[in-house]
């Protein structure tokens, strides 16, 4: 018998960190919640990451999620807020794994493509997108609907990801 998994998808952002939880049974997809963790400009590098820590790993006990999904990081031009993002990322990633969670990335592209069928396109395809696989979802701004667009692409690619993850313990 089929079991449900719930998956959280997180757009890791310094400013701003998107979460989305879905419920995935099958090939059906249902909306949980959704959000978005921020930290405060005004303080140091370090207390902003442990807002983000703090607030991300709430989340996670609040909706016990199976599996997590984080978007990977792409490169800018600005090095230093590319190497800020990347720090923020790592708490990201942390907050699912110190929980036990499978811990999955993808790439943009790969999330566009898994919501919209292309790998290129607009925020307001996503969105429109998101309320047509779900459509009971609620999502306000554009970090939590990218999260939530990163939980649907683990709910597409979770049994191959699972199966990579047997074969390189094996």
């Amino acid at each position: 018998m089929t079991q449900t998994i719930r998956i959280i998808g997180i757009d890791p952002g310094l400013r701003r960190t998107g979460w989305g939880v879905i419920d995935t049974l099958g090939n059906s997809l249902k909306f949980v919640a959704s959000g978005t963790v921020t930290s405060d400009g005004d303080m140091d590098l370090a207390s902003r990451l442990c807002q983000l820590h703090d607030g991300l790993a709430e989340v996670v006990h609040a909706y016990r999620p199976d599996e997590a999904a984080v978007e990977q990081t792409f490169v800018n031009k600005d090095a230093v807020a590319t190497l800020k993002l990347g720090q923020a990322r790592g708490v990201v990633m942390l907050v699912p794994a110190r929980a036990g969670l499978p811990v999955s990335e993808y790439a943009p592209n790969a999330v566009k493509k898994a919501v919209i069928g292309v790998g290129h396109g607009e925020k307001q395809q996503i969105h429109m997108m998101l309320k047509i696989l779900m459509p009971k979802v609620e999502f306000t701004g554009n970090d939590a609907a990218d999260a939530l667009a990163i939980a649907i692409c683990h709910a597409h690619h979770r049994g191959g990801e699972r199966m990579r993850r047997v074969l390189a313990r094996a």
